[in-house]
């Protein structure tokens, strides 16, 4: 939530805002923030989904050539990730780069652009495997069959074999077609993932999703029967939704037994539908549920056998399993992003395009990236650089906020530094409870978990919250 945002709960936390997700910080003379004021408040705080964050990322004073980039990146378990950003409707809480209901023409122009830029990223990456492939948006679902199958060609031109992979889908429940789930299914995808947010119609027309209830459960029946593994996305914290109608939008996701699902804390952002509303308009509580929906929800998927990945991600353990000889580790190996809003990674330096998330943005910067001359994709051109503290500080954050945890004699063979050293305040999470060191490794307790939304900004540099202050939504 923005300042204007916050309920009366939240008032005692200081504002706190990092760029497009959720906050500035601000405090007097400094960025960082005391631990304790930032537990007094809300634990809903901004998602440490990336760090460090689109906010972050500036043009470069001079394009970086691709070729010597990744020249001295280890390139032997990569992930390729390719964006499709268009979607039957944009919905309330969306700040994604995607844009609703494109029309005919831009899409055709858009997977062209596409097939350029891979043929010009694949003669600069050199030798490479990829362990994982993901398509995302956006809704690649969305897509015209005979373009999704395109899109696809692209991944495997890229040496990418679809049938050996974890390679997963994002869908939606309009374009969960017959057709498009057989192709996907034949070309070799085993994960679907499908926002289906809530099972209540009250609920789904508060998030700004005019969805239908009976599509999504057909949906999901046919996404059930052809593929191994399912992910369902909900959300929480919902106008009108209590715990019990929480919990019951849960039970019903478990009908299908997915494999994965997440659940995601409600936050009003800039840009977005629900953020232009506002508070007023959205019926904002005094008293806040999220974390009360949190518990709840965790408790009912531990006692139906999930496992707990992170704040948002649970899983059968069949599927922690699955797949185990093609391990990606987000912290260790480097990500090759295609499309239009495509993050890359390497170790030293983050690009992708410009990020925007209003419709006239996105449709301006889509506009000029069809057009582009296929040259211009040899070269990084907006980004971020990675120094060794931000380094450090990235596989801190992508390690912690997992139940898996932060190993310590990984980090040691990797950094040369004790953990600790580099980053004290974790000692104040192991005095407060909420983390704990066992053996080899540093973990979150279920408190500190819970607090994942808090722990995850606390731990930003202020070189990354300046960056993120001095950045404009548009």
């Amino acid at each position: 939530m923005t300042t204007s945002e916050k309920s009366s709960v939240e008032e005692k936390q200081p504002p706190l805002y990092l760029g497009g997700t959720n906050r500035v910080l601000s405090y007097g003379a400094g960025l960082r923030p005391d631990l304790d004021e930032l537990l007094a408040g809300t634990p809903f705080v901004g998602y440490t989904y990336a760090y460090p964050h689109k906010t972050s990322y500036r043009p470069f004073p001079n394009p970086v050539p691709l070729a010597d980039l990744w020249a001295g990146e280890e390139r032997d378990a990569l992930f390729l990730y390719i964006h499709v950003p268009f979607c039957e409707m944009r919905c309330g809480f969306c700040n994604l780069f995607t844009r609703a209901r494109p029309g005919q023409e831009l899409p055709e122009s858009y997977v062209q652009t596409l097939e350029a830029q891979a043929h010009r990223v694949d003669a600069a990456l050199g030798e490479r495997q990829f362990a994982h492939v993901a398509f995302g948006g956006g809704t690649p679902t969305q897509l015209s069959p005979d373009l999704l199958v395109r899109v696809l060609d692209v991944a495997e031109k890229m040496g990418a074999d679809l049938r050996a992979l974890p390679v997963s889908v994002e869908t939606s429940p309009e374009t969960a077609t017959p057709e498009r789930l057989r192709l996907l299914a034949e070309r070799g995808v085993d994960r679907v993932s499908i926002g289906i947010q809530s099972f209540d119609d009250k609920e789904l027309k508060a998030l700004g999703r005019p969805q239908s209830i009976p599509e999504a459960e057909a949906a999901l029946d046919r996404i059930r029967e052809s593929f191994p593994r399912l992910n369902i996305d909900l959300i929480y914290g919902v106008t009108g939704q209590s715990v019990e109608s929480w919990l019951w939008s849960v039970e019903r996701a478990l009908i299908w037994r997915p494999e994965e699902i997440y659940l995601y804390p409600l936050y009003l952002r800039p840009m977005t539908g629900l953020g232009k509303l506002g508070p007023a308009r959205q019926g904002l509580r005094i008293l806040d549920q999220r974390s009360a929906q949190y518990r709840a929800a965790r408790d009912f998927l531990l006692a139906a056998g999930y496992e707990q990945f992170s704040m948002r991600m649970f899983r059968l353990p069949t599927a922690s399993s699955e797949n185990a000889t093609n391990v990606y580790r987000c912290q260790e190996d480097g990500m090759v992003g295609l499309g239009c809003g495509a993050r890359s990674y390497t170790r030293a330096l983050h690009y992708s395009d410009e990020w925007a998330v209003g419709a006239a943005s996105v449709k301006n910067i889509l506009a000029e990236w069809v057009e582009r001359p296929a040259e211009s994709f040899d070269h990084a051109q907006h980004g971020v650089e990675l120094d060794g503290e931000e380094q450090r500080r990235r596989y801190l954050l992508q390690s912690l906020l997992n139940t898996d945890g932060l190993e310590l004699s990984t980090w040691r063979q990797r950094f040369q530094t004790e953990v600790q050293d580099d980053f004290p305040e974790l000692r104040m999470l192991i005095e407060r409870d909420l983390a704990h060191q066992s053996n080899d490794k540093i973990l979150l307790t279920a408190a500190g978990l819970e607090r994942s939304d808090c722990i995850g900004p606390w731990l930003y540099s202020e070189d990354v919250l300046l960056r993120s202050q001095d950045f404009e939504v548009r």
